[in-house]
């Protein structure tokens, strides 16, 4: 990746062997080990590594999970908050295991419609809930550094699946939940 990175310089019109630019190549590959670290883990593993017998069948919601992601069509960062809410079945999952499979989706080449469903798709066959929602909401910089230049324009995606697809009364209390301003 080293090289690519150093002809990728030298394409711009930039001298590699510039003082700034020397240690860039090598700078860049640690950085995009970490961007792209999601390929290397397994987001259904993480779920079921920590599965505990449920007690209870009301909503868990985790709200604004910050998330960093790499638009596949331009390699430009997308980044924002994942809300995230299932009605447990026979079992709970720890909760920083939510954030992780939104971490290890986050860390690869994405599209935030591809996101949401995969969030959505592993807690459902791995924790195997009455029902998942996922609602992404971020910030393009693809939109917002080249092309139409949007500052503010957010992109929002949902995954609705069991009883959050099928029942309105329970998509729409989740959908309220995550309007709500924390310790209100």
């Amino acid at each position: 990746m080293e090289k690519l990175i150093r002809q990728m310089l030298v394409e711009l019109g930039e001298n590699p062997e510039r003082e700034g630019l020397v240690k860039t190549p090598e700078r860049v590959a640690r950085a995009w080990g970490d961007i792209t670290a999601g390929y290397d883990q397994d987001p259904g593993e993480m779920v079921r590594s920590a599965l505990f017998e449920a007690e209870g069948k009301e909503m868990i919601v985790i709200n604004d999970i910050d998330f960093f992601s790499v638009c596949e069509h331009h390699m430009l960062p997308f980044f924002g908050k994942a809300h995230v809410a299932y009605i447990p079945g026979e079992k709970i999952v720890g909760l920083s295991k939510i954030a992780r499979v939104v971490e290890a989706y986050a860390r690869r080449l994405q599209v935030q419609e591809r996101m949401t469903a995969q969030i959505a798709t592993c807690l459902m066959e791995n924790l195997q809930p009455l029902g998942v929602a996922v609602v992404l909401k971020a910030q393009h910089l693809c939109m917002m550094m080249r092309g139409i230049q949007k500052q503010s324009s957010h992109a929002v995606t949902s995954e609705m699946l069991g009883c959050f697809k099928n029942d309105p009364k329970t998509r729409g209390e989740f959908l309220t939940l995550i309007r709500q301003k924390p310790w209100e």
